[in-house]
């Protein structure tokens, strides 16, 4: 990272406490990032060991489903942010804990779990509901641009956008995941002009941020991009660099990061 640059990161964690002690805090305290976005928290703030909710020298903040051990979200930012929202104004979406639109001066980071389609049977069944959440936070970003905001958009998508994005996509086109319907509302964020910061700097194949926990597929790297951070047209002139921290363990997926201009603030 250049000494200018501003390192923004996010990382579905599968379970804080579980990976706190794979070392979280430990990455957390070396990864020299200024803000930080966690997924699939699955504890409220109170379940937290100290030192993981509220370790020196950061600011915190949680948001957890009303569902015990399910979903939730939390940021940590060396700088204290000016506002916090959780809610996107409909009830099935605001009780699972999954918003977390942090406004740093012009900036806003949008620290999203966005939902997985599998129902309790695996049977895509909430696919709708997926589609829907993301439409509705859409809506809600949109309206952020258009008021001036400069915009992240980083999180687990729980959505592989293109074939080059898993490693086998021809045998998931009926996977919630990869599906014609979610892949195609990517493209309408990408058209919208929404820029996915990884495939920016980087076109080629075999980038992944998870993989199975079984059979040893994430030695083998046959995974899927599901973590993203997607850039507003007013914040990604600021975006230097994009990268997937695939070497970093403690959970199913791995870190994604943003390096911005400093300037993106305002």
């Amino acid at each position: 990272m250049a000494d200018d640059s501003t390192k923004i990161m996010s990382w579905n964690v599968n379970g804080l406490r579980a990976c706190a002690s794979k070392g979280f805090t430990r990455w957390l305290g070396r990864c020299g990032a200024e803000i930080v976005g966690v997924q699939e928290v699955r504890a409220n703030e109170e379940q937290l060991p100290k030192n993981v909710a509220s370790p020196r020298l950061w600011h915190t903040a949680f948001h957890s489903a009303e569902r015990k051990g399910y979903s939730g979200v939390g940021l940590y930012s060396r700088r204290a942010p000016d506002s916090i929202n959780t809610r996107l104004g409909k009830s099935e979406f605001d009780c699972e804990g999954r918003v977390q639109l942090a406004r740093f001066g012009r900036l806003v980071v949008a620290n999203i779990y966005f939902p997985n389609g599998n129902g309790k049977a695996r049977d895509n069944s909430r696919v709708p509901f997926k589609l829907e959440f993301y439409r509705t936070l859409f809506a809600e970003l949109e309206r952020l641009r258009r008021g001036g905001s400069r915009v992240l958009v980083m999180g687990d998508f729980n959505t592989a956008h293109r074939e080059i994005d898993l490693a086998r996509p021809k045998a998931n086109r009926k996977t919630s995941g990869f599906l014609p319907n979610e892949c195609a509302e990517l493209d309408r964020w990408i058209d919208a002009g929404w820029t996915d910061t990884f495939r920016h700097f980087e076109p080629g194949p075999d980038h992944y941020s998870w993989w199975s926990q079984r059979f040893e597929v994430r030695k083998k790297n046959i995974g899927w991009r599901l973590d993203m951070v997607l850039a507003s047209p007013a914040a990604m002139k600021f975006v230097r660099n994009a990268t997937i921290h695939r070497t970093v363990m403690g959970s199913d997926h791995c870190p994604v990061s943003v390096e911005v201009d400093p300037e993106i603030f305002g």
